[in-house]
């Protein structure tokens, strides 16, 4: 039997997903990173953009995640998000006025939320 990593991803106000998986990848302050059964512990401060998860059916579920950090040991991994929606959460056409609002506003930081909205929605999909 392969090695397994479990996976909670967690927002401020709900369980987003929790699950076994292969791969987890997140953006963190240091760069991208990808975990794996078997890595070594860390802990990771997160930056807006999306989190891919491999599940061990073979599945992927993208996840926009803003803020928060990571912490992993003993084959467990959670993800302790600010703010998280799942790709099939997230309304497009929203997301896409939004991140035109942004860049009309020369708002920076909504911009970055939109574009991380935008890219895991169409990555779920």
């Amino acid at each position: 039997m392969a090695a397994e990593l479990h996976v909670a991803l967690v927002a401020a106000d709900r369980e987003v997903w929790s699950g076994e998986a292969t791969l987890v990848v997140a953006r963190t302050t240091s760069g991208d990173i990808g975990v794996m059964p078997g890595h070594q512990p860390l802990l990771g401060v997160l930056e807006s953009g999306p989190v891919t998860i491999r599940t061990n059916d073979g599945g992927t579920v993208v996840a926009a995640v803003h803020g928060g950090f990571l912490s992993f040991a003993d084959d467990k991994l959670s993800v302790l998000a600010e703010i998280a929606e799942l790709s099939h959460e997230i309304d497009v056409q929203r997301a896409e006025r939004a991140l035109g609002r942004a860049k009309s506003d020369a708002d920076a930081a909504a911009e970055r939320r939109a574009d991380v909205r935008l890219r895991a929605a169409t990555a779920g999909r």
